[in-house]
């Protein structure tokens, strides 16, 4: 069972157990009240008061077997079981009158403690024979049971049997849920690597494709193998399935593997913004910046830092060698922006959709899979002729979570 399961399961398993726990010590109390305050008209008290220190004992020393599913065992349910059983049975003995007059038995209504113990750990099926049990318990020992006696039994019966179907329903809704959130961890897991993929091995290959058909001769050959690889890692990518395995036994994809550069380091406190963009200004790049440090998070100043970067490159590929692009870093109290805009030629209508479909996926993974992950936004405005512009949003709160 994995750590979010097992917190998911704590979340509606444990209130129940507790519960039950105290719905034992206040039914007991209940139980022994019931007979001091009516100890005069019992036969035989010592009877009764054998059976509720017995209780009493067997109630305080099991209290942890009823903590959880874990410890609260099948012996131990039937033994439980068997207590509340007997005591019901031994009501004549101490009372002889109990036949006659509908009053309470012995363990009263702490033997419901034992049925519901029967439902939280087996559900509807276990509960409906403990309940089954304790009716048939009630009917021997009342004789001729009243129309009082039969309400009891069928209420207790019907209640047991309806908490042990709702607790199997959540146990199912449970497990669901923690396949729902395996699922979405991975998916989050393929998209940050499909992103790490496409900034070092995908751009890599691309650019070894490029020179080598430049260069001709056997270079071109190297680039041809170079594209084949790029396109055959690219439909990998797009169908969600990038085996880590083949990735690292692979000594052509590892030997030309880069990571991007940004400050090393495991020390969780904040990092200037600046420093990271900073790297990326020259001749055809633009940063504007604000005066005063951007403080963010190291993780999230690192990822925004990384899509901002995965703008540029585009803008170096498709907007053309001459092309500008300009760098905006915008603090305001409830969110970071950084906007990158270029003077190339701008994006055709549909061709975004068009190259995630053919497994290029920067816009999609590298640019909005990021800020998605970071709680945050990111907006392509692109008309043709007149440039593309991609505005990154981060909120202020989610990022120093």
């Amino acid at each position: 069972m994995t750590g979010r399961e097992r917190v998911v399961r704590m979340s509606v398993e444990l209130p129940l157990w507790r519960a039950l726990v105290g719905y034992r010590l206040l039914t007991m109390v209940y139980a022994v009240l019931l007979f001091v305050f009516s100890r005069e008209k019992f036969e035989r008290p010592q009877v009764a008061v054998g059976f509720l220190a017995v209780m009493v004992v067997w109630t305080l020393a099991t209290l942890p077997r009823v903590k959880n599913a874990a410890r609260c065992t099948r012996p131990f349910l039937i033994a439980d079981l068997t207590v509340a059983l007997t005591g019901i049975l031994l009501t004549p003995l101490a009372d002889e009158q109990a036949q006659s007059v509908d009053g309470p038995t012995l363990p009263s209504i702490w033997t419901a403690g034992a049925v519901l113990a029967f439902a939280l750990k087996g559900g509807w099926r276990w509960a409906g024979i403990a309940s089954s049990l304790v009716a048939v318990a009630n009917i021997v020992e009342r004789g001729e049971p009243s129309r009082d006696t039969l309400h009891n039994v069928l209420l207790v019966w019907v209640a047991s049997i309806a908490i042990g179907y709702v607790v199997e329903v959540a146990r199912a809704s449970e497990r669901t849920l923690a396949r729902a959130l395996e699922i979405e961890a991975a998916t989050r897991e393929r998209e940050r690597l499909a992103r790490d993929i496409h900034d070092s091995v995908l751009q890599v290959l691309a650019m070894v494709q490029r020179r080598g058909t430049a260069l001709g001769g056997e270079a071109a050959e190297l680039g041809r193998m170079a594209g084949e690889q790029e396109v055959a890692l690219r439909s990998l990518v797009a169908g969600g399935l990038v085996p880590p395995s083949r990735l690292s036994d692979d000594e052509s994809l590892g030997a030309v593997v880069r990571t991007v550069e940004v400050p090393d380091g495991d020390d969780p406190g904040p990092v200037d913004l600046r420093t990271l963009l900073t790297p990326h200004a020259g001749a055809r790049v633009t940063l504007s910046e604000p005066g005063a440090p951007v403080l963010l998070e190291r993780p999230v100043a690192r990822e925004l830092a990384a899509a901002a970067a995965a703008a540029l490159d585009n803008v170096r590929r498709h907007a053309g060698p001459d092309a500008q692009a300009w760098i905006l870093v915008e603090e305001w109290p409830g969110e970071v922006i950084v906007t990158v805009r270029d003077d190339g030629p701008g994006i055709a209508a549909g061709r975004l959709a068009q190259a995630e479909g053919e497994g290029r996926l920067g816009v999609a993974q590298s640019i909005r899979g990021r800020l998605r992950d970071l709680g945050g936004t990111a907006e392509l405005i692109s008309v043709p002729g007149q440039g593309t512009e991609v505005e990154l949003k981060v909120p202020r709160g989610k990022a120093e979570r």
